[in-house]
């Protein structure tokens, strides 16, 4: 009877410490996003991919791709085409195909 005890006590710590190191964990990852945040500046993605796509044959389908990368990386290289060294994660983001999925 003793053994039955110390072991639900053993497990009943156990489960206690577990939900308290679960808990705890999202607010360090929280902290840390907020903080960060203040320093990172928001481009106009809507401005920026109108610009980069106003040549574009097919401008509605350029501003959608140019948008969620630009949500993603936050840059739009400048001008209408080219200049992808200006910004590394629009130039390296593909689609499942392998092929660039920014324009």
């Amino acid at each position: 009877m003793a053994i039955f005890k110390s072991l639900l006590t053993s497990l009943l710590l156990s489960l206690f410490l577990l939900r308290f190191a679960e808990s705890s964990d999202p607010l360090v990852i929280e902290n840390m996003v907020e903080e960060n945040s203040f320093n990172v500046k928001k481009i106009d993605c809507g401005r920026a991919c109108a610009e980069r796509c106003k040549l574009s044959s097919r401008p509605n389908l350029c501003k959608r791709a140019c948008g969620t990368c630009c949500s993603r990386c936050n840059c739009v290289p400048p001008g209408t085409y080219d200049n992808y060294d200006v910004c590394p994660c629009y130039r390296d983001m593909t689609t499942h195909g392998g092929r660039h999925k920014c324009p």
